[in-house]
């Protein structure tokens, strides 16, 4: 028997409507390399567990709910792999996506191949929206060794993952753990690489209200981010100017109504730009506004509740 080469992590919390179709896609992967794909249900409240348990070739654990970060890490650790790949439950990898990712490591001092994504709900116009904008800053943006990755789709080498300390478990929700790993990586002297042909499909939201939410959350965990790592504070490979002065932007249109017609058309050009469909573009482009909002209101929030030591109550 070949022992195993590349071990797939998934964390999941009550992922029942979506963990089944990422199991079905990893059983079909088109790779010579042997692999195996872990599970690590992160104390969910629905049936995620009974429709893991039937995949018989993947390896099911259960733990407390800790966080996504917590739970990739108990993967880790039960790996049998040399290369830990890594994915969330309501991803849909390409038949070719362990694939991709492994040919990354063929260039020089690569510690991470970091792969892309696709759209698995593109009925949804939010869903649509958001994508485009991945898609346009990672065709626009991204270099071919970014600093920075997502949780959602990179594969890295065991003992780099073990080197680095792995994910922080301080990150309680899915925010800036990834960027938290990206850095350190980078701090200990390996390289990213970007694989633009690893692919995963992505159920991106398709309620407002959530979206934002999710982007409340980001800017929450901002604020620990860089305060780990004063140095990104300048941005990343995924970042560009216009997220530098949203937020000043955003707290002059507080301060002042009549900032905020300026701002939505910004933000509405931009959406047209990334989305190139004339209604999709004006309802992201006031989607985008209100992030801009959220992400401000999330930072701040995050500011005050690090400071006052009191995060460790806050989306748990």
């Amino acid at each position: 028997m070949n022992p195993i080469c590349v071990s797939v992590i998934i964390p999941a919390y009550n992922a029942s409507a979506t963990i089944g179709r990422a199991l079905e896609a990893l059983s079909k992967q088109n790779c010579f390399q042997p692999y195996e794909v872990i599970v690590v249900d992160d104390g969910s409240l629905d049936n995620t567990g009974t429709i893991v348990c039937s995949f018989p070739s993947v390896k099911y654990v259960r733990q407390d709910n800790a966080g996504p970060a917590a739970a990739r890490n108990q993967g880790a650790r039960l790996a049998r792999g040399e290369f830990l790949a890594f994915t969330d439950s309501d991803c849909v990898p390409h038949e070719d996506w362990i694939s991709q990712l492994m040919a990354g490591f063929s260039h020089a001092q690569v510690g991470v191949v970091a792969g892309s994504y696709g759209i698995a709900n593109p009925e949804s116009c939010l869903a649509r929206c958001i994508n485009a904008e991945i898609v346009w800053r990672h065709n626009r943006l991204m270099p071919d060794y970014p600093n920075s990755f997502g949780s959602y789709n990179f594969c890295v080498r065991k003992n780099v993952f073990e080197a680095v300390g792995g994910f922080d478990t301080a990150y309680r929700s899915a925010s800036g753990e990834d960027n938290d790993l990206s850095y350190k990586t980078i701090a200990s002297g390996w390289r990213i690489y970007f694989e633009r042909k690893a692919l995963v499909d992505h159920y991106h939201p398709v309620l407002v209200g959530k979206y934002l939410n999710e982007q409340f959350r980001h800017g929450f965990w901002r604020f620990k981010t860089y305060r780990d790592h004063p140095r990104m504070m300048r941005g990343d490979g995924y970042t560009f100017w216009k997220d530098i002065i949203e937020m000043p932007l955003g707290v002059l249109a507080l301060l002042g109504w009549t900032v905020i017609a300026p701002l939505l058309i910004f933000e509405i050009i931009f959406a047209w730009e990334v989305t190139r469909r004339f209604f999709d573009g004006i309802f992201f482009g006031f989607v985008l506004l209100f992030r801009a909002f959220a992400r401000l209101f999330g930072l701040s929030t995050g500011i005050l509740s690090f400071l006052l030591k009191k995060n460790a109550k806050i989306f748990q």
